[in-house]
């Protein structure tokens, strides 16, 4: 079992920054894949951005290439999402991911365990 609890969430201006992290429970950390998804307002929840186990692969949904960047201490069982020139369309709450399939760790059927989630509004 591994609990997933986010932090970092709050609001900032269009061109602003945020970095998200989440605190990961157990000593398996290393064991899975680690991911950020987010549903904005009215829309359905869609991937972020994601890293394997040892940091050698990662991937990102178009919408934040070049203004997003994704990386885990893995000695501190925490994975951060670094986000730079927010856009008022980044506006959703955020969703910590594991995954112990990295194949799959792109697809909401691939998650294990989601967290609860921290909300980010960026305003124009």
């Amino acid at each position: 079992q591994v609990q997933l609890v986010e932090s970092g969430g709050g609001s900032v201006q269009a061109g602003g920054s945020l970095r998200l992290s989440c605190e990961a429970s157990g000593r398996t950390f290393i064991s899975y894949n680690m991911g950020w998804f987010r549903r904005a307002p009215g829309k359905e929840r869609e991937f972020v951005a994601a890293i394997n186990w040892s940091s050698s692969i990662t991937h990102y949904a178009d919408s934040v290439k070049g203004r997003f960047t994704i990386s885990r201490d893995n000695a501190k069982n925490t994975v951060y999402l670094q986000m730079n020139s927010l856009k008022p369309e980044d506006t959703a709450v955020y969703y910590c991911t594991a995954a112990y399939t990295s194949a799959t760790m792109t697809r909401e059927y691939g998650v294990d365990y989601w967290g609860k989630g921290t909300l980010v509004t960026v305003s124009s």
